[in-house]
């Protein structure tokens, strides 16, 4: 049996399994973050985890600019002071906008109810959550192609990232107005990216606050069905 590091393979194999287990059931959503800064060697490790996420590579033209950026935004820096009202401001255009669509649908209404009762916690905090209650507010772009699947690759982006953040002990949250912001020419010009050619999505990362229990799911074969 072939052996790597002098370990044998099934050993290997073994404790790799094990690992990435352990990262997938404990990877979670963290909305609260204390004032401790990771280190930018931590950060680093996080996006190239997100540079190694699948991408759709059939969809892209031939092209010597890279498709994909990372833009890493501190607390309290000048950009994230920007940032904060904009997105506030995104947040609220956006649920004006659903409501309006939902007066004479009651359908849209009814599914969208969720969402809009977490736009209004949103509106009422007065910030959105993600920009700027964390230590870093990371935004990733993928060049935008045909056909356009740049919003698959960004969500393979974001959970390397996510798993990667886990593994080193750090808080992930998602922050998917991002998306939204990515239409917007003042966001584009902060970020320092060109209006129209980028599909966008967020997160912030810092140390959590409090340990969360691993992700409760339902039994594999409750909702698998194996077909003959």
């Amino acid at each position: 049996m072939s052996k790597v590091w002098g370990i044998e393979m099934s050993e290997k194999t073994d404790q790799d399994n094990a690992i990435i287990d352990r990262i997938i059931g404990e990877r979670r959503s963290h909305r609260i973050f204390s004032d401790k800064v990771p280190a930018e060697d931590r950060i680093t490790e996080i996006i190239h985890a997100g540079l190694h996420a699948p991408f759709a590579a059939a969809a892209l033209e031939n092209s010597s600019d890279y498709f994909r950026r990372f833009i890493v935004i501190p607390k309290n820096s000048d950009a994230i002071k920007k940032l904060i009202p904009l997105a506030y401001a995104e947040v609220n255009a956006m649920a004006d906008q659903i409501v309006r669509a939902s007066e004479k649908n009651p359908i849209l209404r009814s599914q969208a109810s969720p969402f809009l009762s977490r736009l209004e916690i949103i509106k009422n905090m007065g910030a959105v959550p993600g920009i700027g209650n964390a230590p870093f507010y990371i935004v990733a772009a993928e060049r935008r192609g045909f056909p356009p699947i740049e919003h698959q690759s960004l969500s393979y982006c974001m959970e390397n990232m996510w798993l990667k953040a886990t593994a080193l002990g750090l808080g992930f949250q998602l922050v998917s107005v991002t998306s939204q912001l990515a239409e917007n020419p003042t966001f584009c010009q902060i970020v320092g990216l060109e209006p129209n050619r980028w599909a966008m999505m967020g997160c912030a990362i810092g140390y959590p606050t409090q340990s969360l229990s691993p992700s409760i799911r339902p039994p594999v074969d409750e909702v698998t069905i194996w077909l003959k």
